[in-house]
């Protein structure tokens, strides 16, 4: 199943909020994070692991953004990457670090970042190699004013003055996105004026000259067979939605007008005091709810919790995630099942439980309760299936507050955790966060061994992790502790896969009974053509009156001589012969063959007719058709114990190298030595891997 792309650090670079004006034309507001490298400035940085090509080297230079100033030579731009302080050219030039992102000065962003009224609440997409800004630009209704005027109600009264359009205040805001474009003058005629609504000429002429539009715009930095995908992603489930809510606040408020020329306020202040970027943006921040907002929304976009494979050399972003396949090798149809979710997974609280429940405890909304009995009744030792199966929440509940704490990322859905599982150390853990961890490590478990120490046990010799507990009473405690490694992403789980192989002794077994079913219905097909052949002939023979009289009602149609006839005879039989010829010869051959011989061990069979036949491995049992669907049935058919070859056509769906052999027990609904024992009775029929 392919992995969905999702923003990630490299692909999702920053948010940018672009306003226009009617007067003073585009403007670059804001953008978080402050600090937005370009893809080549990024490069720069990171060590080369060959030395490049001076095409590429050409073809590079050729690609990167115009420089930031043309005044500023290349030593001055080359000493300004930290991107925080002013720069001052030796022609005294001033470089502001906000007014360059990724490479590209604001102003020419602005001015290519403010599509025209075509593009109105449409997908604008627009390629600066290898970049991409995506948006969905709100224009002001055609009326010339954000605001949208309120019907009176109740009986219609004459005006009692003639109120221009550009005299009329809009107050009431319509969720109705068709009817909100465009203001008749019926509309206009049964809007009644307040006393504190009536603005003067001038004031009203500079709200309606002010914004035109605004377009919170995401530059994306995507890889280029990812990047429909990604774009199609948060365009359909972030960029529009969030658009559409500062339209709103835009409409009732005029929320983004204001604290966009708030920002331009601070900002024209610290480029005249020559404020570092970081301090600059620390106060915007705090001073303005719209640019907290758009932090809000960079870092509020979910990033996956977990990879699948270990980073590419140079990829830094995804190191400390959990390390994992147990997400990704669920196909929609594994989904379709009924319970697959609710036995295969646990919840894992990513926060300290007490003080989870304090928070909740602390909500007045009575459906909190609970949410706490769930809080509290929600090990990551048990699947949602256990914790249903209690008298205080039912199913349906586990699942509810399970995709709750999931989406608030209070917690993550894991495979259970067991002590008979084995757990090493992962290859995916950030190390420069191990000082840290370990102090933590040592006031949470007191008693317990240095992370350090701990970490390298693990991975020393592989083995269930029960053994490294001292004693069964320790137990919930060294669960609890690998809960918490877990959490940190500090340790995986080892898994084990399978794949069924059929040995050269069931391949030779199931072809020799191919061959002899082919032969026999030959020979039932050859039986039955000779004796049809010869009444055929008999007949013709008997009665070549008849046949002349039938040729005979035919018009025009050619009648056979009798030579020709004895020439088709003739032939028919030469065929004929032939096929009884080959037929012996292959009964013949296949006479001669060794028969089929089932012993206790196939794997070890070296018997003599077997030495140029190779194993064969079946990629996914479940869907087996022809032959591999033969050699399942004929590797069923050598289990002795009925109770381990009834397990086999029940399990078999399981051995495709995605579905961890640790989870069929939960899937199954069985006991976990139970489930072994009767795997370890199929393992010379398995090929096993590990992994995570």
């Amino acid at each position: 199943m392919a992995q969905p792309v999702l923003p990630n650090p490299s692909n999702f670079l920053a948010v940018a909020l672009v306003i226009n004006r009617s007067r003073d034309g585009p403007n670059f507001v804001f953008h978080y994070p402050p600090q937005v490298l370009s893809p080549n400035q990024s490069k720069i940085h990171e060590p080369a692991d060959t030395a490049a090509d001076s095409d590429d080297i050409l073809l590079e230079r050729l690609n990167q953004p115009a420089s930031l100033d043309a005044d500023a030579n290349a030593d001055d731009l080359q000493q300004w990457t930290a991107g925080d302080d002013h720069l001052i050219t030796d022609e005294g030039t001033q470089i502001v670090p906000w007014e360059h992102v990724a490479g590209f000065p604001t102003k020419d962003l602005a001015s290519i970042l403010t599509p025209g009224r075509a593009y109105h609440k449409k997908l604008f997409q627009l390629s600066l190699d290898p970049l991409y800004c995506v948006s969905y630009p709100i224009h002001v209704p055609e009326s010339g004013s954000w605001k949208k005027k309120r019907k009176k109600k109740g009986k219609p009264e004459r005006a009692k003055s003639v109120r221009t359009e550009e005299s009329a205040v809009l107050v009431d805001y319509e969720p109705n996105e068709d009817n909100d474009e465009t203001t008749t003058g019926a509309d206009a005629s049964q809007t009644e004026p307040r006393d504190d609504e009536k603005l003067q000429p001038e004031e009203a002429d500079d709200k309606r000259a002010s914004m035109t539009m605004f377009n919170l715009v995401f530059i994306l930095n995507p890889r280029k067979q990812e990047a429909k995908e990604l774009i199609d992603t948060l365009y359909l489930n972030i960029i529009k939605k969030v658009n559409k809510a500062y339209k709103y606040c835009q409409q009732h408020s005029e929320f983004v007008w204001k604290e966009s020329k708030r920002i331009s306020a601070l900002k024209d202040k610290g480029r005249e005091d020559k404020r570092k970027m970081s301090s600059l943006w620390s106060e915007i921040l705090a001073t303005s709810s719209l640019a907290a907002s758009v932090q809000d929304i960079y870092e509020a976009i979910p990033v996956p919790f977990y990879v699948t494979d270990l980073h590419q050399i140079g990829q830094k972003e995804s190191r400390g995630l959990w390390l994992t396949t147990a997400n990704s090798f669920i196909g929609e149809d594994t989904l379709d099942e009924p319970g697959f979710l609710d036995r295969n997974f646990a919840l894992l609280l990513m926060g300290d439980e007490k003080k989870i429940i304090a928070e909740l405890q602390a909500d007045p909304d009575p459906s909190t309760v609970a949410m706490v009995e769930f809080a509290r009744l929600s090990k990551p030792t048990q699947s949602f299936y256990q914790v249903g199966q209690s008298n205080v929440l039912t199913l349906s509940q586990v699942r509810k507050y399970a995709q709750h704490f999931i989406f608030w990322r209070r917690a993550i859905a894991i495979p259970p955790l067991h002590a008979r599982d084995i757990y090493i150390m992962s290859p995916n853990c950030d190390t420069r966060n191990l000082p840290r961890a370990s102090s933590e490590w040592q006031k949470t478990f007191p008693l317990a061994p240095p992370l350090t120490n701990f970490l390298a046990e693990l991975s020393y010799a592989p083995r269930p992790y029960k053994h490294f507990c001292p004693s069964k009473a320790h137990r919930p405690t060294y669960l609890a502790m690998l809960a918490w490694l877990m959490r940190g992403a500090w340790v995986t789980q080892l898994c084990t896969f399978a794949y069924v192989i059929v040995w050269p002794e069931i391949i030779y077994e199931v072809e020799h009974k191919l061959e002899s079913d082919e032969l026999r219905k030959a020979d039932e097909t050859s039986s039955l053509s000779t004796s049809s052949g010869a009444r055929s002939s008999s007949s013709g023979i008997l009665n070549p009156v008849d046949e002349q009289s039938e040729t005979d009602g035919a018009a025009g149609a050619h009648v056979p001589t009798m030579s020709e006839q004895v020439a088709e005879k003739a032939r028919l039989e030469r065929i004929a012969e032939k096929t009884q010829r080959e037929a012996a010869e292959k009964a013949t051959a296949h006479a001669r063959k060794v028969l089929p011989a089932v012993t206790d061990h196939p794997s070890t069979n070296d018997a003599p007719h077997l030495a140029r036949m190779v194993p064969y491995i079946i990629v996914d049992a479940k869907k087996a058709t022809g032959k591999n669907s033969l050699y399942l049935s004929a590797i069923g058919k050598r289990f002795k114990d009925p109770k381990v070859a009834k397990a086999w056509q029940d399990f078999w769906k399981y051995f495709n190298g995605q579905t961890a052999l640790e989870r069929i027990a939960l899937q199954e609904d069985m006991k976990r030595k139970e489930a072994w024992t009767l795997l370890t009775a199929m393992s010379e029929h398995l090929l096993c891997v590990r992994h995570w």
